[in-house]
């Protein structure tokens, strides 16, 4: 089987039950230890291995971990790779520097996932949220969206072609959505995908 069968093997059968309890919100969700074991079976039956790495990337004052879920195939050594950002908090009450990267790191890595194995958790938050009741304001720009809401980009190699799930392209920065045109130019004079108002940052 190629690299592409067998993730499709693994995306069907895949399935990760939600065993972490939100008391704030009183609703189920899953982590990324969740996945990873629900995964672990599925690995030896399609002869593959998961990598899960990340990186601290600073963008103006704030601080976002870039994880990489890396799918390997131990037979042909194909890989395919997913994406995902977390952006650090702050300050975040009851935890350290470190555990705060952790927290993000945990964030980021588990909707790398997602995007890999296709795992739709839309509707989940993470563990901490506490569903402020706070007045609804205005649709923010995309600029303002923080990066762990932004859609997962996936790639056949690191700085390829990136096909995003929700089927457009997206800005590596700030996550705002681009025409082919715009993401072909700011890939061939930046060597990443910029949209209009980023490039003009440079």
């Amino acid at each position: 089987m190629t690299i592409y069968e067998k993730l499709m093997t693994i995306q069907q059968k895949l399935n990760a039950p939600k065993n972490q309890r939100n008391s704030f919100g009183n609703y189920n969700y899953r982590s990324c230890e969740d996945i990873l074991e629900a995964l672990k079976p599925l690995l030896k039956e399609t002869k593959t291995v998961i990598n899960l790495s990340d990186k601290v990337e600073a963008v103006g004052d704030r601080v976002y971990i870039h994880a990489t879920a890396t799918l390997v195939d131990i037979e042909g050594g194909e890989v395919v790779f997913s994406d995902a950002y977390a952006r650090e908090e702050a300050d975040k009450k009851g935890m350290d520097a470190s555990q705060v990267t952790g927290a993000a790191s945990s964030y980021a890595r588990k909707y790398a996932l997602n995007g890999l194995f296709a795992i739709d958790d839309n509707k989940d938050a993470d563990a901490t949220n506490t569903h402020s009741k706070e007045a609804k304001k205005s649709a923010p720009k995309a600029e303002d969206v923080p990066m762990e809401d932004l859609p997962f980009t996936f790639r056949d190699e690191p700085g390829g072609e990136p096909a995003v799930f929700s089927g457009k392209k997206v800005c590596s920065v700030c996550g705002a959505e681009m025409t082919d045109k715009v993401a072909d130019y700011s890939k061939q004079k930046f060597g990443k995908y910029l949209c209009y108002n980023c490039q003009k940052k440079r």
